[in-house]
């Protein structure tokens, strides 16, 4: 007999009911523990603790006992192989690692089903915003439409700031291609 699905489901509910008790804007669904708030957007702020740095703009953060990867709304790193990849993680990890952090969910994911998030650090910088001002990524115009981010990114770019020292950086979106 295959007691698997049944320890799931029974997982499943007893995670139903620690969170109905204990939290009621927050409802935890059976597809990977999906954070939605009862309440309206401006409102869709939580804290949890950072338990690992993926690459230079996504984390995993430990919420209610479940892990949550998260991508770091406006912005896009180098990847691992590209110039500054490796140096946008560890950026990211000096900014956040091991911290409880506050974070401010749009109520979208993207294609990988990673949370978009705006992240603020104990010291309340906003940590999408400071990984553009320190050269460590590119302003995602393809999906931001925030400005204050172009902003940034044209003042690291004229500082030669991070990764703006390279003669020509190559976006990450091309690297992929």
């Amino acid at each position: 007999m295959n007691f698997k699905p049944m320890v799931i489901n029974l997982i499943y509910i007893a995670l139903l009911l620690f969170v109905s008790c204990s939290s009621p804007q927050v409802q935890i669904t059976e597809s990977n523990a999906e954070i939605t708030s009862a309440k309206n957007n401006s409102e869709n702020n939580f804290t949890a603790k950072v338990i690992r740095i993926i690459d230079g703009d996504t984390i995993e953060v430990l919420y209610h006992e479940l892990p949550v990867t998260i991508r770091l709304e406006h912005i896009d790193c180098p990847e691992k192989k590209q110039p500054f990849g490796t140096k946008a993680k560890q950026t990211l990890s000096e900014l956040c690692f091991g911290q409880n952090i506050e974070i401010e969910f749009n109520g979208d994911k993207d294609r990988n089903g990673r949370y978009i998030c705006v992240l603020y650090n104990e010291d309340g910088t906003n940590i999408n915003k400071k990984m553009i001002s320190l050269g460590m990524a590119w302003h995602f115009k393809k999906y931001s439409k925030d400005n204050s981010y172009a902003e940034l990114e044209n003042e690291a770019r004229k500082n030669k700031v991070g990764l703006w020292q390279e003669s020509n950086p190559i976006p990450p979106w091309d690297w992929r291609k």
